[in-house]
């Protein structure tokens, strides 16, 4: 089936969560069901100023949205709308900072079939549109094999914290032009 990558609106925003929710649920599988939950309450969740930039994009096939992911001018790493601390809104400049790499799921029943990829790369392009050069991401445990094969490199584990007292490791990660 043909998989078509195109720019989120703000109609978009409930298929995206349920492709988070069962994105989370079916291939984090290196954090526990408790972090999984405790973070689907918080730091996985759609983050709508992400959306509203433009910056946001879906993977189709057919009608069904089977993958998301973006780029980000903004300072947020991480997060969304329900981590309010973790929000930075301050614009980023292109000539001093990387764009952030931001929020890439896959539905389970398409994964591991280049999708992830595609909407890494729609990112980076996007993020080149706008003058940036270099990209960071904060990476899930699970995605880091991905991003590693196309040219980031590890700078630092942290611990996230996210709901009922849980915390996550998030993966810091950079590429350069």
């Amino acid at each position: 089936m043909q998989i078509l990558i195109r720019v989120i609106g703000l109609e978009d925003v409930p298929a995206v969560t349920a492709l988070i929710q069962a994105s989370v649920r079916g291939l984090q599988v290196e954090y526990t069901e408790a972090q999984r939950e405790a973070a689907l309450k918080t730091v996985f969740t759609v983050d709508s100023r992400l959306v509203a930039d433009g910056g946001y994009y879906g993977a189709f096939a057919g009608d069904r949205l089977v993958g998301c992911g973006g780029w980000s001018g903004r300072k947020t790493l991480y997060g969304g709308d329900a981590q309010v601390e973790a929000i930075e809104p301050e614009r980023l400049d292109p000539a001093v900072d990387a764009a952030k790499v931001r929020a890439i799921f896959v539905d389970p029943e398409f994964a591991r079939q280049g999708i992830g990829g595609r909407l890494l790369q729609a990112a980076e392009d996007g993020a080149r549109e706008a003058g940036f050069r270099r990209f960071e991401m904060g990476s899930t445990l699970s995605g880091v094999g991905l991003y590693r094969l196309r040219g980031y490199v590890e700078m630092e584990r942290i611990e996230v914290p996210v709901a009922d007292g849980q915390t996550i490791a998030v993966v810091k990660m950079v590429k350069r032009d």
